[in-house]
């Protein structure tokens, strides 16, 4: 197949050598992969143009979000099938979205036998399930024209970003970018590859920042170190929605994680607080936790430190395969939210602030010795 989406064609080889490399390392590590195989580059590419075109169209009015997974039913657990397998193509994924818009279900895809045996059939959608092995192949709908490939780490609900292709532009995470000295431990969480990562807790500030990023209001969330009083020295006084005692929700559910029995109930009460803390992001001003998690204050405003500079320049990067660093006044990189944002972090070198734009963009600011400068972590390829 030649795909009408040139994005498609740019991206599939790229894709198939992530694949390929990461399975091939996860079995000589002796880890479990349930047979899965690389997708070749045909498939990936017949995937992403079938999606891509379904994005663009409408179902009564709604977009089909949808999510795809390469895998044939019998690597599934427990799967509903259809008696007829669908055709991949635009008019049935727009057909069948409605059904499976929620969260957690993937449709099918796998390729039908061939009846002589002798060369695969074409892609089909053979029906939806909610469980997939270890390093399949995922491709979600986003938005229109918005697609992320993913594959599945072997957790419940976790995934890792693989490619964004937005339009024309197509994005493959770098691997690499973790270990940029003063990379910031939450960039290095998101950045989480490989099916053995050693990092198989819930993330806190993962999280919040893909609540913060789902409420689509904007916001910034300023993590300042335990104990220390110093950030009063950077915000506007008083603080009109301080916490007093501090809120400590999410930073004692934290702090019982191996305690906790059921981890079931564990995870649903940490999102919910996470959910609380991120929603306060979307009142006017900054919220401000320790790096231990607990509530100190919302809707701060954030002020330049008296007798500190104005901060005139940051070092911006992206984890993105060919991206290289700017140098650039923080105002360039969204407003007034981000300025302010990145002259706490030059005046508070303990602090790490990350920023939500109203249009998706994501931003982690933290200070880098390396540079002497504040370092502008652009990081919302790693967060849909």
């Amino acid at each position: 197949m030649v795909s009408d989406y040139a994005a498609a064609r740019a991206a599939a080889p790229r894709i198939h050598a992530h694949f390929t490399e990461h399975i091939a390392e996860a079995r000589a590590a002796g880890l479990r992969t349930d047979s899965v195989e690389a997708p070749d580059v045909e498939t990936i590419e017949s995937i992403i143009d079938a999606a891509f075109w379904a994005s663009l169209r409408r179902e009564e009015g709604y977009v089909p979000k949808v999510s795809l997974a390469l895998v044939p039913p019998e690597l599934a657990n427990q799967p509903l099938m259809f008696e007829q397998p669908l055709p991949l193509t635009t008019s049935s994924l727009v057909r069948v979205a409605p059904a499976v818009e929620r969260p957690g279900i993937h449709l099918g895809v796998w390729r039908r036998p061939s009846a002589q045996g002798t060369r695969p059939g074409e892609l089909t959608v053979w029906g939806a399930t909610r469980t997939i092995p270890t390093l399949t192949f995922v491709l979600e709908v986003s938005a229109p024209g918005l697609l992320v490939v993913k594959h599945h780490r072997g957790e419940t609900g976790k995934f890792v970003n693989v490619a964004v292709l937005e339009g024309d532009l197509v994005k493959v995470i770098n691997e690499k970018a973790s270990t940029v000295p003063d990379c910031p431990n939450v960039v290095t969480s998101l950045i989480a590859f490989g099916a053995g990562h050693a990092d198989e807790d819930v993330n806190v500030l993962v999280q919040l920042a893909v609540s913060m990023r789902a409420h689509a209001r904007g916001g910034s969330l300023i993590v300042v170190p335990s104990g220390s009083e110093a950030w009063h020295e950077s915000v506007v006084r008083p603080v009109r929605y301080s916490i007093s005692p501090t809120y400590s929700k999410l930073a004692d559910l934290v702090r019982r994680a191996d305690a906790e029995a059921e981890r079931r109930s564990w995870q649903d009460a940490v999102e919910n607080a996470v959910s609380a803390v991120a929603g306060l992001t979307a009142v006017d001003g900054a919220t401000v936790i320790t790096d231990r998690y607990e509530l100190l204050a919302f809707g701060a405003k954030l002020s330049r430190r008296r007798g500190s500079a104005q901060v005139e320049q940051t070092i911006v990067t992206e984890p993105i395969e060919g991206s290289t660093a700017d140098v650039m006044h923080p105002s360039r990189l969204g407003g007034t939210r981000h300025l302010s944002a990145a002259q706490f972090v030059h005046d508070q070198h303990g602090a790490l602030a990350l920023v939500a734009s109203q249009d998706g963009r994501f931003t982690i600011f933290a200070w880098s010795p390396c540079e002497e400068m504040v370092h502008a972590h652009r990081v919302e390829a790693l967060l849909l």
